[in-house]
């Protein structure tokens, strides 16, 4: 067999994989149409531009919408569910080159709360919100483990991705 035929995957996974792509992509325009159906364009950008640091250290009604504008394909899932951000806790801290960012502890409510996709759309909030240059932690309530039984508690601890405190 030829070097290059060595390297490629079987066509079994290269299928997989390619599905997997366009399920990924299909997911997310569906999001962000429904994002942009549910929220007004120029509010978002808006919530977008705003510092964080700012908001919170103004305790600013519009640090969580400012938070959910930061939010990616997971603001879907929570918008459809009645859910939001509740920030538990927050504290600012300075970076070793002086810049002033978020440590948050997250809480969510609505119908997410018991959700059985919690640690994914948890996993998906952390992910997103630390895209921002302004949030440099993102740890969750561990109230919010009181919502899974015992099994779930085990399975979004170890395998959630996420840090309760």
């Amino acid at each position: 067999m030829s070097a290059s035929r060595d390297n490629k995957l079987p066509v079994s996974n290269d299928l997989s994989e390619s599905y997997r792509n366009q399920i990924e992509d299909m997911m997310k325009a569906e999001a962000a149409r429904r994002i942009e159906e549910n929220h007004n364009p120029q509010e978002l950008e808006r919530l977008t531009k705003l510092s964080l640091v700012k908001l919170f250290e103004s305790n600013d009604s519009d640090l969580v919408p400012a938070l959910m504008s930061r939010l990616g394909s997971v603001r879907a899932a929570l918008d459809g569910h009645g859910g939001s951000l509740i920030v538990s806790s927050a504290e600012v801290e300075k970076t070793h080159d002086g810049s002033r960012v978020l440590s948050l502890i997250i809480d969510l409510d609505g119908a997410c709360v018991s959700c059985g996709a919690a640690p994914g759309t948890l996993k998906g909030i952390q992910d997103d919100l630390l895209i921002d240059n302004e949030i440099i932690s993102v740890r969750f309530s561990i109230s919010m483990l009181e919502w899974f039984d015992e099994i779930q508690k085990e399975f979004v601890v170890k395998f959630g991705g996420v840090v309760f405190v």
